[in-house]
């Protein structure tokens, strides 16, 4: 016998109160199997697509696309069996926003016009060690091809988005675009409304500082160029950013006050310092700026930063960043040389003592034994909350950061005692 079923909007995590309906991958009349993507939301922290827990087919959809829906509503009514995804039925829970197999994907199902009574599919058969999050698999259907004929480049084995479309010859462009036109009125909502908020809130609640310095390149790019070359890492992106982050690092262990949060309570404030270094990496996404966190940075050693960076940088344009991805930061980095910026003056992220901002390197004159030669050249800017760290612990964190950069093959070698 059918049953109706109402299917409310979840609370996806870290305690969010509404979200909006992005995109309905389903409509009235369609058939859905357990599992099914129906629908993506965006919360005030990312981008989510949630799984069908019923098998039948759709009734209703409750809400349309762009509205903006309270957590508990009714967004969508399905017919069909009782059968759920929560562990009592056949089929495993499947933790939401990291979907399900090929074969329940979001792919529209033929109309019907009956109402059967329809059965929970048997599990899919194994289809070998490929892994991608939905996104990925949705668009390498759309584009034709297979998966498992791909090499992967994300952590863990993961094929990304960027395989898929260079085995299709699509050619990637930057993610950040405006199609904006003059007169336009464009909401702001979801995670952009989130971001603007927080920097609103940082830019007025901690009194900034920023400091910065020149740093000669040369070393470090010589030791970019290296890691490239060896083959044990032709899996990992390894860039001049790879050696900022680990000395933005390094410094956070040597000056732990920059790793730490300024928290008022009703007994007056304290200043928490973090045992852990989760960094913070701002990304360029087709959703805007977002601010994934690398956790448990404080040991990492260059190749697993380069490989953590990758994979958060990765998952966030993908859009496939969960709540927690995008919370939890103790001190960010952001790369605005990637735009061809010299530097700038970062806001801070709320919460966070510090963020470091780096510019692109530039060939600039630099006095060498007393001779003007031309050196690659980056400018860091660090920006601080002046009532954690006062100038000088500011001043000598940014210079062990510069001085890392100037020679770090050196300094680790001197660390180590060899």
């Amino acid at each position: 016998m059918s049953t109706s079923h109402v299917f409310s909007l979840p609370d996806v995590g870290e305690g969010l109160t509404e979200a909006e309906i992005l995109r309905w991958h389903v409509q009235p009349g369609d058939h859905v199997l357990v599992n099914q993507i129906i629908v993506e939301i965006e919360t005030a922290k990312a981008s989510v697509e949630l799984p069908c827990p019923y098998a039948g087919i759709v009734e209703a959809l409750h809400v349309v696309e762009g509205a903006i829906v309270p957590v508990g509503s009714p967004i969508i009514s399905i017919t069909g069996e009782g059968v759920t995804s929560n562990g009592d039925g056949e089929r495993p829970a499947v933790l939401v926003g990291y979907g399900v197999r090929d074969a329940a994907g979001s792919r529209r199902a033929r109309r019907v016009d009956a109402d059967p009574v329809v059965e929970a599919p048997a599990a899919d058969p194994p289809t070998g060690p490929v892994r991608a999050k939905p996104l990925v698999r949705k668009l390498a259907r759309e584009k034709g091809v297979d998966l498992a004929t791909l090499t992967p480049s994300g952590p863990n084995g993961e094929v990304t988005r960027e395989d898929v479309l260079n085995s299709a010859g699509v050619v990637t462009v930057a993610p950040s675009r405006s199609d904006d036109q003059a007169g336009d009125r464009v909401p702001v909502r979801g995670v952009q409304r989130a971001m603007a908020e927080a920097m609103v809130q940082s830019a007025f609640s901690a009194p900034h500082v920023t400091e910065w310095v020149d740093v000669d390149m040369s070393r470090s790019m010589e030791l970019v160029r290296r890691l490239r070359e060896d083959p044990a890492n032709s899996d990992v992106r390894i860039t001049p950013m790879t050696l900022v982050a680990a000395a933005l690092v390094r410094a956070a262990r040597l000056f732990p006050r920059i790793n730490s949060t300024w928290v008022d309570s009703s007994g007056g404030a304290d200043v928490v310092v973090h045992r852990q270094v989760n960094l913070g990496i701002a990304a360029d996404t087709p959703r805007g700026l977002l601010v994934p966190t690398l956790k448990g940075a404080t040991n990492l050693g260059m190749i697993d930063l380069a490989r953590g960076i990758q994979g958060l940088i990765d998952t966030a344009r993908a859009g496939r960043s969960t709540p927690a991805d995008l919370t939890g930061g103790t001190i960010t980095l952001t790369n605005v040389g990637v735009f061809g910026v010299d530097g700038g003056t970062p806001i801070l992220t709320p919460g966070q003592a510090a963020i470091l901002a780096i510019g692109r390197v530039l060939e600039r004159p630099w006095v060498v034994d007393g001779a003007v030669v031309a050196r690659p050249v980056m400018l860091l800017s660090l920006s601080f909350d002046h009532r954690i760290v006062d100038g000088a612990l500011g001043s000598r964190a940014l210079q062990s950061i510069a001085e890392f950069l100037a020679d770090p093959t050196m300094t680790l070698t001197l660390e180590r005692g060899l």
